[in-house]
């Protein structure tokens, strides 16, 4: 089956649109997962924050910080993509995808009562972005930019071989989200969630840094990150 690329200039497109501050999107980006850590630690420091969202006799119970840590991850990933949409007037993929997945399984385990829930979040969130990467290539379609709203400016073959990478790293985080989880005590698995992947997962964008560099495309003639057949 031929390939065909589908030309375009990227910059000018990216130059069109706004782009936030580098360190202001690890804020928002880094910020929900935070408090998440926080609230679990220190639920009472947040309780009468979200105490409208919780079960009354949430508090109650031993792993009440999870319930807490739940509802304040709720919260603030909705502000955080609502500042960023006031910022540049769009909403990228992955947070808005991310966000969903947050809201849909934190009311699941504050209505249920049940951390199970959000404790799957994570595996689902890793499952679906690489499923969708490897659906991409079975249709031709290298989807990572459009997943990671990329700036990078890269051949078909460097998407291509980055995808793979990807999809590889997202199915392996979810097998180890599995593993911690179900192994380890809520307090390890939350702080593995801010302590380890969060640093796994710079550590593995750092390392693309060659793949990036080799394939990089001329900024004038850029291909779009999607293929057509």
């Amino acid at each position: 089956m031929a390939i065909v690329l589908q030309p375009r200039y990227i910059s000018a497109v990216q130059a069109s649109k706004p782009q936030l501050n580098p360190l202001l999107k690890l804020v928002l980006d880094l910020g929900p997962l935070l408090l998440f850590f926080l609230a679990n630690s220190r639920p009472a420091l947040f309780l009468a924050l979200v105490s409208p969202i919780l079960r009354g006799d949430s508090v109650l119970d031993e792993p009440a910080g999870i319930f807490v840590a739940t509802a304040v991850f709720m919260v603030a990933v909705v502000v955080a993509l609502a500042a960023s949409y006031a910022l540049t007037r769009r909403l990228p993929i992955m947070p808005l995808v991310t966000a969903i997945i947050v809201l849909v399984f934190g009311s699941l385990t504050l209505l249920l009562h049940d951390e199970h829930f959000i404790k799957l979040k994570p595996t689902i969130i890793y499952v679906l972005f690489g499923g969708i990467l490897l659906g991409g290539l079975a249709f031709n379609k290298l989807l990572l930019g459009v997943v990671f709203d990329s700036v990078f400016h890269l051949t078909a073959e460097g998407w291509r071989k980055l995808t793979i990478r990807w999809i590889i790293f997202f199915f392996a985080l979810a097998v180890l989200n599995e593993i911690v989880w179900r192994t380890q005590s809520t307090d390890f698995w939350v702080s593995f969630k801010l302590f380890g992947v969060v640093p796994l997962t710079f550590l593995f964008g750092a390392l693309q840094y060659p793949l990036l560099t080799k394939y990089a495309a001329p900024e004038q003639a850029a291909p779009d990150p999607q293929l057509q057949e």
